[in-house]
């Protein structure tokens, strides 16, 4: 007999958001327990750029994603929730006292009184370049970058002209022992301050900057000696221990793309008064959720966290008035918080 595990949330993602969402959900006494696809909490911020730098988050000029999902797990410590990692919502079923059972790919289920989805942009994958051989050179391709020191004293590759290629420039070109940053054209999608900063590095010849296409690696048992770059006219074949292709990623809603919920560009379509979805019950936040005048940015998911966590919680006890308590001067909620 499957064991069901009870409680008042199931959070899908355990991303930024997701996280945030534990806390305010815990501020008004809901219990959660936290699913999700990767083996570790953060999302992307923390499976893709535990290192990159974020300049958007209030009270913190720069903080990369790893330090921001720390400070988050040290946020929701106060309400204990319960992480499963490595586990997909795979099905949901109605019940008839209107919760939700909701079962895993990896054989947990779950009784809950709400599901938010809180999955980013759902399941991703890096977008591989259209080069032949890669996947034999695994072992010197980073899509991702865990830790720097490992970066240090290498020749780097680094492929496109979007935010990550242009940010990972300005992180490693002073560790590395050459930096060469390619792009198909002199265009770059990336923010004007960035696009600067790193040209200024091209002017200072502390970093090369080709235009043109990588077609070709040059390696010996699995590890990269240089890549072929075709431009223009000409060939150039740049000294290389770790390429590094930047060219977005992969979305996909997955399983939930199956639970019948209102889409629109593969994203769920929620109200912004409670951030509930089509099907009363479902909650979706963060980047997962579309609406008028929506803005992808991790600051205006955890606004709409708010905002579902009181909508839930008139859900879950439509008998109780809830009276909004500021963590200022509420000192239950302070003696709660400062416990941990």
């Amino acid at each position: 007999m499957v064991n069901t595990i009870q409680t008042d949330v199931l959070i899908i993602g355990a991303g930024p958001v997701g996280l945030f969402a534990v806390f305010e959900l815990g501020l008004l006494n809901l219990n959660c327990h936290v699913i999700d696809i990767l083996d570790k909490p953060g999302g992307q911020c923390a499976q893709l750029y535990p290192e990159k730098p974020i300049y958007d988050i209030p009270a913190y000029p720069v903080i990369t994603g790893q330090d921001l999902t720390e400070n988050l797990l040290k946020q929701v410590k106060p309400f204990s929730p319960v992480f499963h990692y490595e586990q997909l919502a795979s099905k949901i079923q109605k019940l008839e006292d209107g919760n939700w059972l909701v079962e895993t790919d990896k054989g947990l289920t779950f009784e809950v009184k709400a599901i938010v989805v809180a999955a980013g942009g759902g399941s991703f994958e890096p977008k591989k370049p259209n080069i032949p051989h890669l996947d034999e050179y695994a072992g010197s391709v980073s899509y991702s970058i865990d830790k720097k020191d490992r970066f240090k004293n290498k020749n780097i590759v680094i492929l496109g002209g979007g935010d990550s290629a242009l940010d990972w420039t300005l992180q490693l070109y002073d560790i590395a022992k050459s930096l060469t940053l390619v792009h198909r054209r002199d265009k770059f999608r990336g923010a004007p301050a960035t696009v600067q900063k790193v040209m200024d590095l091209r002017d200072k010849g502390k970093i090369q900057f080709h235009i043109g296409q990588v077609n070709e690696i040059i390696g010996d048992k699995g590890n990269i000696l240089a890549v072929r770059c075709t431009k223009k006219d000409e060939v150039l074949d740049l000294p290389c221990d770790i390429l590094m292709p930047f060219f977005g990623l992969t979305m996909s809603l997955g399983p939930v793309d199956k639970w019948g919920l209102e889409l629109a560009d593969e994203r769920i379509v929620v109200s912004t008064e409670t951030f509930e979805t089509s099907i009363p019950g479902i909650y979706a936040v963060g980047d997962i959720n579309t609406y008028p005048g929506k803005l992808k940015l991790i600051l205006s998911g955890f606004h709409e966290t708010a905002l579902m966590a009181h909508a839930v919680f008139k859900r879950v006890n439509p008998e109780e008035r809830l009276t909004l308590q500021y963590t200022t001067t509420s000192s239950s909620l302070q003696k709660k918080l400062l416990n941990h």
